[in-house]
């Protein structure tokens, strides 16, 4: 199995959770950035991990607009 590299690997989670904001499911884009970033040995630690987990249980993300932002602005 070939890994692929961090950069790929963030460009593809960030796609996916994209599609969701795209769609209106606001809860289902962060849960695939989550689970997508938790697949890759190189971001599976990331800080924003857990940064967005707390900032939708307290209120925030609850937009489009904040959710897109929040997942363009991993690295």
């Amino acid at each position: 199995m070939t890994l692929t590299t961090r950069e790929e690997h963030l460009s593809w989670c960030k796609r996916r959770a994209l599609e969701y904001v795209d769609s209106g499911d606001l809860d289902g884009a962060l849960g695939s950035m989550i689970s997508d970033m938790r697949k890759h040995p190189k971001t599976a630690d990331h800080v924003a991990i857990k940064l967005g987990f707390m900032l939708k249980m307290n209120g925030h993300l609850n937009s489009a607009e904040e959710m897109r932002k929040f997942i363009e602005d991993f690295n």
